[in-house]
């Protein structure tokens, strides 16, 4: 296993329409982000604060090369949340 690190930002207030997941569409409200970075890429997942579940971002994984960029995935899907929108990972410097 190579080198990886990991974020996560809690109580973040998503805007209408949420992150959209995988597992059960749109997520929204009070909601945690949580990117892990590791062999390349950056693993998006979210879920509603103080839950357990975590559900799988749609458009997750994203590539990032170095942990720096990693960390700028995390927070581009952090503001992307707020926005709202059904968001998506974001890919090519654009959260969806």
């Amino acid at each position: 296993m190579g080198d990886w690190t990991a974020w996560t930002t809690q109580g973040i207030l998503s805007g209408t329409g949420g992150v959209d997941t995988v597992e059960i569409g749109p997520v929204h409200g009070d909601i945690t982000l949580h990117t892990t970075w590791i062999d390349g890429q950056a693993e998006l997942a979210v879920q509603y604060t103080g839950a357990s579940d975590w559900f799988t971002v749609t458009g997750s994984p994203v590539p990032a090369a170095t942990e720096r960029d990693a960390r700028d995935v995390h927070q581009r899907m952090v503001e992307a949340a707020k926005a709202g929108g059904a968001a998506t990972a974001p890919h090519d410097g654009q959260a969806a």
